[in-house]
């Protein structure tokens, strides 16, 4: 599941052996109107057509994938620059849910490529930005507001046993200081499933197996 706003080519070097493994890529709906994340999960859990599985969600795709795990046997699951529970969120995202700040975020600016790719991937990102522009194919507001709130209210309090986490040491839209019991990757970025791909293709195979 890729992250915020993001489309499936963001895992588009992810190579698995074949052999052993057949991915599939989830995209994002369009919410109902005041949809519960956990009614959202549950209706993109229907996307799912097969057994022991493997969940992987990146970003707010990870808090997603969490949630359809409780509608499902998984064999893994497994996050990517994300978080695991509502301790591990920065302290502007905190101060956001406490006087509900992400009511007054301006999603009509989401559409100006530049201002959500610094959201969605954060700062360090001017020179590479046509890279990312085609990461991002959702611009609906609905979605955009639904997420915002989704991320920044999410009221996971306990971090769900057995979640393999995968973090990089140069977050900087969920920084490391905060993520507790992760795989830690030397310079990964918050983007680091498209640009660190080659360390997920040697190690992925060897994570999901030992579970």
């Amino acid at each position: 599941m890729p992250g915020m706003a993001a489309n499936p080519r963001i895992f588009e070097h992810l190579k698995l052996p074949e052999g052993q493994f057949e991915l599939h890529w989830l995209e994002w709906m369009i919410p109902i109107e005041n949809e519960l994340l956990s009614d959202y999960a549950f209706r993109m859990t229907k996307k799912i057509e097969h057994e022991n599985i493997v969940l992987l969600g990146v970003s707010f795709g990870g808090v997603l994938v969490q949630e359809m795990s409780k509608y499902l046997k998984l064999r893994q699951l497994i996050i990517v620059s994300s978080i695991k529970s509502m301790h591990e969120l920065p302290k502007h995202m905190l101060l956001a849910k406490k006087v509900k700040a992400y009511k007054l975020f301006p999603t009509q600016l989401t559409y100006n490529v530049d201002f959500f790719a610094k959201y969605a991937f954060g700062t360090n990102i001017k020179k590479r930005l046509d890279l990312y522009k085609k990461y991002l194919s959702i611009n609906d507001s609905k979605y955009l507001s639904w997420a915002i709130k989704q991320i920044v209210c999410w009221n996971q309090d306990v971090p769900i046993k057995g979640i393999v986490h995968i973090h990089g040491d140069n977050d900087s839209v969920f920084p490391i200081k905060n993520i507790k019991d992760c795989i830690s990757i030397e310079g990964g970025s918050h983007i680091m499933i498209i640009n660190k791909y080659r360390w997920f293709n040697k190690n992925l195979p060897e994570i999901i197996l030992k579970s």
